[in-house]
């Protein structure tokens, strides 16, 4: 049986109030969040361009430069000329960047079991395994159909055949 609206309801009402809170977490976190991500993006695939990491990251190119720029400063990444792209260049992590990488891992892992230190175990993998089957279900889901194209508030005016 599929739940009910008001089930429903309060499902979506606990998820956006978790994601805004993460989100005003993110945001005060003095940049680390945002250091762990790009970081976290590089560390599988060795290398990246910075192109790539913003689709990986879904934000605007200029944004990742930036972030690039700071963490180079930093030396948790060296840049290096992309030679099947002179227009790019390549970003990989350095030791001191993975060590980094690895710290705020750290932090973010003893933030989150301070929030769930009064749980059970048993409750900890109930909920990772219902937010995979959440994950998967939205997955699963047909896409929304699209708005047609064209500004809302235009006008269009029925075309004459007489």
């Amino acid at each position: 049986m599929a739940p009910n609206k008001q089930d429903v309801e309060e499902m979506v009402v606990a998820l956006f109030s978790l994601i805004g809170g993460l989100e005003r977490a993110t945001r005060h976190s003095g940049g680390e969040a945002s250091t762990l991500e790009v970081l976290q993006a590089i560390a599988p695939r060795g290398q990246l361009r910075p192109s790539e990491i913003a689709a990986l990251r879904g934000v605007h190119p200029s944004l990742v430069t930036r972030q690039v720029r700071s963490l180079e400063d930093a030396g948790y990444v060296e840049i290096s000329p992309d030679s099947g792209d002179h227009r790019s260049c390549l970003v990989r992590l350095t030791p001191s960047g993975e060590a980094e990488m690895l710290r705020l891992q750290q932090v973010g892992l003893a933030r989150f079991a301070t929030f769930v230190a009064g749980w059970e175990p048993s409750e900890v993998r109930n909920l990772t395994a219902l937010l995979r089957k959440l994950e998967r279900s939205k997955a699963d889901a047909p896409a929304q159909t699209r708005r047609p194209a064209g500004h809302r508030w235009a006008v269009r005016e029925p075309t004459r055949t007489d």
